[in-house]
């Protein structure tokens, strides 16, 4: 073939020459597929890092995807499977026949290998799990039982613990011995007591600069924070974040090691939280660009319906005052300044409020101070925006109490803004419910319905 590089050091060099694929680099890749340049494939395949070979596999059309991974899936690293995205993945492994996806599996390190069984229909499941070897079974199984999103999911088995009665010189000599029974990367060695509590954790690096006769009860660490493999994995990136940690010890309910948390899993957890909050505030789903249109459109709908019925009931105070309307067509050209200020000023401060409730930067102790600031900055920012308008509108106009009406109703609607912004977060997360997902209806309704009836009431009452 000619017009694909047959010069495989070339093709390999720009695949993985750079931070991320090129686009080129993907194109040529889909060009060698379509044109059977098998060498050259394998080639980039073996050459590229395992991000970037998720990354192809997330661009390259279904077609393409299905048979490059038909025909070289061979040559992928099992862990570019657990980086892609878990609707990618899910559709993905549910292609392949079962005893592929278990060999895979079983390349993976514990916590890798539970993620990427978990969104798989339950038929397919147990397909794989019979055909995975005994310790893998049941070390999935016991992963299974944990509640979804905690630390007993998030964790993986494999780690290193020593008894605490050992010196720094033969715990040095057990790893360099111990080298196939060792996890791929760990930071901290855990020093256990007989019934396997965790008596402290040392860091490598304080391990390597003792000396041989050290007692490892001499070098652990002041503070150990064992997390109880309950908690929620976004409370763990709390604790991970607030107390600067690289890994963590998990316990269960006897407080016995049964785990280990490490901040690769944590820095997922911190995108994968952040990242479907602000995709709740959209109405969204995080497998959207990956769902098929049907099951896109599905989803999007309800959220729409929702905002339709929101859109009616503004409507409807807008049709109270149809007759005000009439006498005074320049209402209708300014009203839709109120209500789109209002929702964007409510919009920042729902946005602050949000971020601070999954942060837990914000609770009962603060919440009033919260929702004053916010509704002084809004109240400030009306009154700042209602002169500017004020004097827009009785110029535009030639109509100076239509400026006064306007901006008196630019700083009621900028005042109900930052009050609900900041509010409606706060309530909806004191009645369990998640603030990310229906604050944005709720504060839309707020400012539309409050913003055209103040602006048309006081027209009603000074202009007509």
């Amino acid at each position: 073939m000619t017009n694909i590089r047959n010069e495989n050091d070339d093709i390999s060099a720009e695949a993985v020459g750079q931070f991320g694929l090129s686009d080129d680099t993907i194109h040529e890749i889909e060009d060698a597929l379509q044109n059977d340049y098998e060498e050259g494939i394998t080639n980039i395949i073996a050459d590229l890092s395992i991000a970037d070979s998720a990354e192809l596999l997330g661009k390259l059309s279904e077609e393409n995807r299905q048979r490059l991974l038909k025909e070289y899936g061979a040559a992928f690293d099992p862990g570019v499977f657990s980086e892609l995205n878990p609707e990618l993945r899910k559709d993905t492994l549910e292609n392949m026949p079962p005893r592929q996806v278990a060999r895979i599996i079983m390349d993976l390190d514990s916590d890798d290998a539970l993620d990427m069984i978990l969104n798989l229909s339950p038929d397919f499941q147990n397909d794989i799990i019979h055909k995975l070897s005994a310790k893998t079974r049941l070390t999935l199984e016991e992963g299974l039982n944990f509640p979804e999103d905690s630390a007993g999911r998030l964790m993986q088995r494999e780690f290193v613990a020593i008894p605490q009665f050992w010196t720094a010189g033969k715990t040095m000599d057990y790893l360099r011995a111990a080298t196939d029974e060792l996890p791929a990367e760990f930071f901290d060695i855990f020093v256990i007591t007989p019934t396997y509590h965790v008596a402290g954790e040392i860091p490598l690096s304080r391990l390597v600069r003792a000396n041989r006769s050290d007692k490892l009860e001499t070098l652990t660490l002041g503070d150990i924070h064992p997390i109880p493999a309950g908690t929620d994995q976004e409370e763990v990136a709390q604790i991970f974040r607030r107390e600067n940690l690289t890994s963590a010890p998990v316990v269960d309910e006897e407080e016995r090691l049964i785990g280990v948390i490490t901040v690769d899993d944590v820095v997922d957890v911190i995108h994968e939280e952040a990242q479907e909050d602000i995709l709740k505030l959209a109405g969204v789903d995080h497998g959207d660009l990956y769902h098929a249109v049907l099951s896109t459109t599905g989803f999007r709908f309800r959220w729409l319906f929702i905002n339709l019925l929101t859109a009616i009931l503004a409507s409807l105070v807008i049709s109270l005052f149809g007759a005000t309307i009439e006498e005074l067509v320049a209402l209708a050209v300014l009203m839709p300044i109120v209500a789109s200020m209002g929702g964007n000023a409510g919009t920042q401060a729902l946005t602050i409020a949000v971020r601070a409730l999954a942060t837990k930067e914000l609770s009962t102790v603060n919440a009033l101070r919260v929702v004053g600031k916010e509704t002084l900055v809004g109240t400030l920012n009306g009154a700042a925006f209602a002169a500017i308008m004020g004097v827009i509108a009785a110029l535009w106009f030639d109509n100076t109490i239509l400026g006064l009406v306007l901006g008196t109703a630019m700083i009621i609607n900028l005042i109900m803004a930052g009050l609900c912004g900041a509010g409606i977060p706060i309530l909806l997360h004191r009645m369990g419910s998640d603030p990310a997902v229906s604050s944005t209806v709720l504060l839309t309704t707020v400012t539309d319905v409050v913003g055209f009836f103040a602006f048309l009431g006081l027209a009603a009452l000074f202009l007509i």
